[in-house]
């Protein structure tokens, strides 16, 4: 018998009437002859709700306590779907983090995963009942809850899948797949029948709401066989695959955007060793991810200014980090930009396709679309631009690499 895991996020599990509709889908599964594992998420809007009842009560809770709060969004999820499976005469129970054990560590709210310990769900599963576990929590070696952070069953689900060594992993959701682009934005991007993980990780990281990036590097680090399909409609979804080296792809495989951007520039600071080191250190400590970064140094060397930019959720803490330090660095201004947007075109193909930086560039001129800051990966090239801009830009993007159904 193959063993499957089956993740189905907050919409798929969106009230009682949906979770009766999963069940029916767990059935389907277990009468291929598969035995099943299933990851859950909250209710949609249940995690959201979690967060304002702690808000309301602290400016300034526990992160213990705050992810003890958290983790209950997932306990309610898992249960009432086990009562579900059971109305279908299907043998099933809930498991929560702590139970299985899924141990991270004590990263309180973006908890990473060390180990998940396989022992307990493995002789269960011999009594051919399902294990249905409630995703992004685990539980720290000091025996504290944790959570993994938004978004986070996903990578509960992908690690499973990896721990236990499953046949698949398949990540139901709202949509029916992985499109080119956002289809609420380009009415013409399609859905594409497959895609490497390295792509998807690239995607996801820029923006693409499908998948959570952490459970994307997980399944392409363990090998992972992925697919992302609709709880809605019974379509056959994107399978997230090893990149065929053998074929050489001459395409462009998507275009991401990220509205979650801030833009800070450091002006005048004095050019000299190490300053760019004392910055991202000091926004390391408070895990604040930098992601595109431009210096441009005066005639004489004497200053530069420093542009990068951060996720717009973490300016606040990224402003009072930087200006401890002004002294220590010696910059003159501190600015700040959250109208903007970075577009990512992403594809393997740029290892061997000269030309996409020019179309790219081209494209965006063309529609007078100034661009801001620029950065690359192999695959990959992002600009920041004006959000007031930003759907133009991607449908035009999508157009020029000829994306369009």
């Amino acid at each position: 018998m193959k063993l499957v895991v089956l993740k189905f996020g907050g919409t798929s599990v969106a009230n009682v009437p949906q979770i009766k509709k999963i069940a029916l889908k767990i059935k389907q599964e277990i009468s291929q002859g598969n035995k099943v594992i299933v990851v859950v998420s909250a209710m949609a809007g249940v995690t959201n709700n979690l967060v304002d009842l702690v808000k309301s009560t602290s400016d300034t809770p526990a992160f213990s306590e705050y992810d003890v709060v958290l983790s209950t969004g997932e306990q309610v999820t898992s249960a009432l779907l086990t009562i579900a499976l059971d109305n279908l005469n299907i043998k099933a129970r809930s498991w929560l983090g702590w139970q299985v054990p899924i141990i991270s560590d004590k990263s309180y709210g973006k908890a990473i995963i060390e180990e998940i310990k396989t022992n307990h769900i493995l002789e269960f599963l011999k009594t051919n009942q399902v294990a249905v576990i409630s995703g992004f929590q685990g539980i720290s070696k000091e025996n504290r809850i944790t959570t993994l952070g938004r978004g986070g069953s996903d990578t509960s689900a992908v690690a499973i899948a990896a721990a236990f060594s499953a046949e698949r992993c398949d990540i139901y959701t709202d949509v029916d797949g992985v499109y080119t682009t956002d289809p609420r934005i380009v009415k013409s991007a399609k859905k594409l029948d497959q895609i490497t993980y390295e792509e998807m990780l690239e995607l996801a990281s820029q923006g693409a709401k499908v998948l959570q990036t952490r459970s994307v590097a997980l399944a392409m680090k363990y090998n992972v066989k992925l697919r992302v399909l609709s709880s809605f409609e019974d379509l056959p979804g994107t399978y997230i695959i090893k990149e065929e080296r053998k074929m050489e792809k001459s395409e462009i495989s998507g275009i991401a955007h990220s509205l979650n951007e801030a833009k800070i520039t450091l002006s005048g600071v004095p050019d000299e060793p190490g300053q760019a080191a004392e910055i991202f250190g000091a926004l390391a400590k408070y895990s604040i991810n930098v992601d595109m970064i431009v210096q441009s140094s005066s005639i004489n060397h004497e200053a530069t200014d420093i542009t990068f930019t951060i996720p717009e959720s973490d300016l606040m803490t990224a402003e009072s980090t930087i200006k401890k330090i002004q002294k220590k660095i010696g910059f003159r201004k501190f600015i700040t930009e959250t109208n903007v947007v970075k577009i990512s075109v992403i594809g393997n193909s740029m290892r061997t396709q000269s030309g996409v930086a020019k179309t790219m560039f081209e494209t965006l001129a063309n529609n007078q679309i100034n661009i801001h800051v620029i950065s690359t990966s192999e695959i990959k090239i992002s600009v920041l631009i004006s959000s007031d801009y930003y759907e133009l830009a991607m449908r035009s993007l999508h157009s020029a690499f000829g994306l369009d159904v």
